[in-house]
């Protein structure tokens, strides 16, 4: 079973190369975005590891924007011309980590084969603090002088946002892994119903909607586990999850999931060491 890694990255190439090592199998390939605001010098060096790629058309990702969309897209689409059998395409940030080994991880993917792996919640039912991202107004993709206050007026007098195509909106946590059908089927979709990119642009954090709306709404739905196969500690009520660290070692020892994030090993490196040591080899 090939895998294909698309790595979301924009600083570290010391801890993305760390990664990388930590994710190396025979049948996994590497595509790495780089953020266009950052020099790509640095992570170059990467290139020389077997089967790495960097996504060759980047992004200028914002955060909360379309453009962290559009960055996965890029990496979707590479990694479909590349003609390349992956039976998954695995979506990661360079500040996650594997907590098993990576034959664990190609096994249990075979064994689970067709399983659409993301985190989705109903807007309307389940996430209401969403709510406003659709039904509101964003102008984050855009920058001009007024645009809060453009923003603010066109919320005051226009009706709320009405869903393209109508879609159910789902959504949750941007990380996932997900089958290169249901890929290349996203892809399809968004070439072909232009006026759904042109919504989500207008949205606020689609990269936690877009994914899981787009399946969930499609075939694939069936085959979508509410489980994207991460430990995320969302404990702080911070807009960043928690920067995990040795206090967290038992807490993802018990998780049973495959993936962690996120890590950071300026502020603890020695968890990193313990999952090499302890949980990557079991």
């Amino acid at each position: 079973m090939k895998l294909a890694h698309l790595i979301l990255a924009h600083a570290q190439p010391e801890q993305l190369d760390r990664l990388i090592g930590a994710l190396q199998h025979p049948d996994a390939d590497f595509y790495l975005h780089i953020d266009r605001k950052t020099d790509l010098a640095p992570f170059q060096m990467l290139t020389q590891r077997p089967n790495v790629y960097l996504v060759k058309n980047r992004e200028k990702v914002s955060w909360g924007a379309y453009s962290i969309v559009q960055a996965t897209l890029n990496g979707f689409e590479q990694i479909v011309a590349s003609g390349k059998p992956y039976t998954y395409v695995n979506l990661l940030s360079g500040q996650d980590y594997p907590l098993k080994a990576p034959d664990f991880i190609h096994a249990y993917l075979e064994k689970h084969a067709g399983t659409e792996f993301m985190e989705y919640l109903s807007v309307e039912d389940e996430w209401q603090e969403a709510i406003p991202r659709v039904k509101k107004y964003h102008l984050v993709d855009y920058s001009f002088p007024g645009k809060f206050a453009v923003e603010k007026w066109l919320n005051r007098i226009m009706p709320d946002r009405k869903p393209p195509e109508n879609l159910t909106f789902m959504g949750r946590s941007q990380w996932f892994t997900i089958t290169r059908e249901a890929v290349k089927y996203i892809l399809l979709y968004l070439e072909k119903h232009p006026k759904v990119t042109r919504f989500f642009k207008l949205s606020w954090g689609c990269d936690e909607l877009v994914f899981q709306t787009l399946l969930y709404n499609s075939p694939f739905r069936p085959a979508m586990t509410n489980d994207n196969l991460r430990y995320i500690d969302w404990s702080e009520k911070k807009a960043s999850p928690k920067t995990l660290t040795m206090s967290d070692e038992t807490a993802l020892r018990q998780s049973g999931k495959l993936f962690a994030r996120k890590f950071n090993p300026t502020i603890d490196a020695e968890i990193m060491d313990r999952l090499d040591t302890r949980f990557l080899t079991v």
